[in-house]
């Protein structure tokens, strides 16, 4: 596999597209993590998957379904208590969109 690395230069243009004002020793940190990266990346290319079989997804997915029972729903008191204003078993708003 033929190992790749990345110029200061190339870091330094995706600084300045990021616009990122980065000095000379932060170039640097950053060229080396993304070489280091990019080494992370080749050693993974290099495994063998030839006998591994391929996974749509990384966790095995599983629908968790509750059963759709009726119930009895709040009593409208019950649910109009706490209300600042109410007329005829209804909420009422302030009014936000004008004429």
């Amino acid at each position: 596999m033929v190992l790749m690395s990345i110029s200061l230069d190339e870091v330094q243009h995706v600084a300045h597209l990021a616009r990122l004002d980065l000095d000379e020793a932060e170039l640097l940190a950053f060229q080396g993590e993304l070489n280091a990266l990019l080494g992370h990346f080749e050693d993974i290319a290099d495994l063998d998957v030839s006998n591994t079989l391929p996974k749509p997804h990384a966790v095995a997915l599983l629908n968790v379904f509750a059963d759709d029972m009726a119930e009895d729903g709040l009593p409208r008191e019950r649910a109009m208590g706490n209300a600042a204003t109410t007329r005829a078993g209804l909420f009422l708003v302030p009014k936000i969109i004008e004429d």
